[in-house]
């Protein structure tokens, strides 16, 4: 059976290294040990405390740990999350703030399936719910699912995006971090042909790969110097017999949390270094700092279905069929000049070496029926992947642009800019600036 012993060993080598930290962690911290002058006790206790923790959270989703936020009334509002959709790879869930009336923006946050859960995105959920009613696509870890439920590829993922836009309305704004960015896209033509009614009111697509071959980056060299057999032989395992997916092929979440780790490892294993020396410096130490913080959510990884990471690999990246307007679902077309009333914008940071610049931007190009006036894009200056949906960068400059672009569109497409009014000014494209990505990422092009 392919592969099942690898997944089982990998896990027994995360269960012995969690289970070698709390052994380190409980002896070095006896007692006995503070008779001795020697500091090497502090930071065996503190390399295992570290150690433990860092192990324990590989398997276990995080809490959205969004508590309350501060209303236009001055009061705090508790957040509750309500399930809206619930199917056996992804739920729609809202973020409802109690004693809140509904709020005139609605947005659906399309969140990454690419080895990290949705909970990644929570600073950007919790920089949006002051300001607008917010919901977010929740994928589900496919180690958990049976292999009895079938299959979940990108075709799938497309199908689901459309069925959360239906439920939501034509008066929501969908905003596609990184890897769903391009699928979104499709989502949008695929309805804009089967369900106009039921098209969002804009699009803002923030570093996605609409085009990979628009700016190289080690990422997309990976995808071209690979086969399609050589990447499934290499990443593809089926799941153990500890959870209920036993049998499923998965592209498992620790081998691409490997892979995050080997693109940064000094700049990470400086982090753990410090980490532990601070912690064996204090003598209180405290449960949630900074580097808890960022950690306990970095490090909790979920598996994908093979047919996904695969066909993302085959489809999106090697066979570009939405960077050439050729992607189909279930055999039927999908034509992104379909989309005529939905108003596109695109984000993109200058030092992205995930999806470089140029990369995202295409979507405007392939965008043919969405006027001009319709389409904004903005390259933020000095900002990696991370920092333009969740950094400083997003919370400064691009989340009052992106609240901004729908403000501007509220009303939906005004008759000049439908019928292409010869007034308005075409968009002038900043130059993309190519970048090639640091280190070196052995898990295929779909990290976030």
């Amino acid at each position: 059976m392919k592969a099942m012993s690898s997944y089982d060993l990998m896990e027994s080598i995360r269960n012995t290294n969690e289970w070698l930290g709390a052994s380190a962690r409980a002896m070095a911290s006896y007692p006995v040990w503070g008779l001795s002058p020697n500091p090497m006790f502090r930071v065996i206790e503190a390399w295992g405390a570290v150690t433990e923790r860092s192990f324990s959270r590989m398997v276990v989703k995080p809490e959205w740990n969004i508590p309350s936020i501060t209303g236009t009334d001055g009061r705090d509002h508790l957040v509750q999350i309500k399930t809206i959709v619930d199917r056996p790879f992804g739920s729609l869930i809202h973020f409802d703030v109690q004693g809140r009336g509904p709020m005139p923006r609605r947005v659906l946050v399309v969140a990454p399936m690419s080895g990290h859960y949705a909970t990644l995105l929570r600073s950007t959920v919790a920089s949006l719910l002051p300001d607008a009613e917010v919901y977010i696509t929740d994928w589900h870890n496919a180690r958990d699912i049976p292999v009895s439920v079938g299959k979940f590829d990108v075709e799938d993922y497309t199908l689901y995006l459309a069925d959360f836009m239906r439920e939501l309305g034509s008066d929501i704004n969908v905003i596609a971090v990184c890897q769903p960015a391009p699928l979104a896209l499709a989502a949008t033509a695929y309805l804009a042909e089967e369900d106009p009614d039921a098209q969002p009111r804009t699009l803002t697509l923030i570093g996605g790969p609409i085009d990979p071959d628009a700016a190289a980056t080690d990422v997309t060299d990976f995808g071209r110097r690979i086969t399609m057999g050589q990447l499934e032989q290499m990443v593809i395992q089926r799941v153990g017999f500890k959870y209920n997916g036993v049998g499923r092929l998965v592209y498992p979440g620790l081998m691409q949390l490997a892979s995050f780790i080997s693109m940064n490892s000094e700049k990470h294993s400086q982090a753990f270094h410090d980490k532990i020396m601070s912690d064996a410096q204090s003598d209180n130490v405290p449960d949630v700092d900074k580097h808890n913080k960022f950690y306990d959510e970095y490090l909790a990884v979920m598996d994908m279905t093979a047919e996904f990471y695969l066909s993302t690999v085959e489809r999106i990246f090697k066979g570009l069929e939405i960077a050439q307007n050729k992607f189909t679902i279930k055999g039927k077309p999908v034509d992104l000049g379909k989309i005529t009333s939905v108003a596109v914008k695109t984000v993109e940071g200058e030092n992205d070496d995930i999806s470089a610049p140029g990369q995202c931007v295409a979507a405007l190009d392939l965008c043919t029926g969405v006027p001009d006036a319709m389409k904004a894009q903005h390259l933020e200056p000095g900002a990696g992947h991370y920092g333009i949906f969740a950094g400083g960068s997003w919370r400064n400059n691009i989340r009052p642009l992106v609240l901004e672009f729908i403000d501007e569109h509220a009303d939906g497409p005004k008759d000049e800019e439908i019928a292409g009014d010869s007034t308005v000014t075409p968009m002038r494209r900043r130059a993309p600036v190519a970048k090639k990505a640091t280190g070196t990422d052995t898990s295929g092009p779909t990290g976030v």
